[in-house]
């Protein structure tokens, strides 16, 4: 077995509930791991800007599969965008808005948007998420490229949510939910796997050489296309049923865990 791509879901996965993780322990694998010409992919559905803050000195080193796929960034240079129709973003938000109990994030490519109406405890939580974030009188003026929408609702209805915006606009956007109280809106066919396999085919990786962890229901097609797929201790049971992997929990630095178990010549797959 010879991994050569390491990717890594963020929040619940490489971070732990406090947004943390070890960062010398990470930065003692991430050197063996350049030294083995191994790969390590951010892979979440947070912002870009946000995401590559984790890192630190090697920020502009790494690839971030970001926004749910649907911006990757390898080395500060982009990859690959989508970029969602004007007519679709308008036909979707007349849509969110028959909803009150869905808040609404606008994901651009340079920053997010939220109406200037929110409570100032929502932006506060979103910002934690996107860097970039601004506050806008209506959505309709907004002028960036819209790579994804980002919901928040009430946690115990997470999936019917879900299940409801895709009766009403499945054929034109799909809903994911990537753990309790949020649903992402992503482009159908791009996700965090489409991501990692332009990545996979741009290094000449196979997927029995990359490993993929995550534990909320926007990682399974990830963790289903890769050959080894951890599910994290914490992750939700439908991500636990598809995972051949089981890794320790976010708050037992679980992938860190599994990551010394490969480097020590362990079995981290048993």
């Amino acid at each position: 077995m010879n991994i050569k791509l390491i990717a890594v879901d963020m929040d619940g996965t490489f971070l732990n509930n406090q947004m943390t993780f070890d960062y010398e322990r990470f930065m003692k694998q991430y050197r063996k791991m350049k030294e083995n010409n191994i790969k390590f992919v951010v892979a979440s559905g947070n912002q870009y800007y946000q995401l590559k803050s984790f890192f630190g000195d090697i920020q502009e080193e790494l690839c971030y599969v970001s926004e749910n796929g649907a911006l990757i960034i390898d080395q500060g240079k982009e990859e690959f965008s989508v970029d969602i129709k004007k007519r679709d973003v308008a036909s979707i938000l007349e849509e969110l808005v028959q909803h009150k109990k869905l808040s609404v994030v606008l994901c651009g490519k340079e920053s997010a948007y939220v109406l200037d109406s929110v409570s100032t405890d929502f932006y506060e939580t979103m910002n934690k998420y996107y860097h970039r974030l601004k506050k806008v009188k209506s959505f309709e003026g907004v002028d960036d490229q819209i790579l994804k929408f980002a919901l928040s609702c009430p946690e115990e209805e997470t999936i019917d949510l879900r299940d409801l915006l895709h009766q009403k606009i499945g054929s034109t956007i799909t809903p994911v939910s990537s753990g309790h109280g949020s649903i992402d809106l992503i482009v159908p066919g791009f996700h965090k796997a489409s991501g990692i396999q332009l990545l996979q085919r741009k290094w000449g990786i196979k997927d029995e050489e990359t490993m993929a962890f995550g534990d909320g229901g926007n990682d399974i097609e990830m963790l289903k296309h890769v050959k080894y797929g951890f599910a994290m201790e914490n992750a939700s049971d439908e991500v636990k049923r598809i995972a051949t992997y089981s890794a320790p929990s976010n708050n037992e630095s679980g992938v860190l865990e599994i990551i010394d178990s490969y480097f020590a010549g362990k079995d981290p797959f048993n």
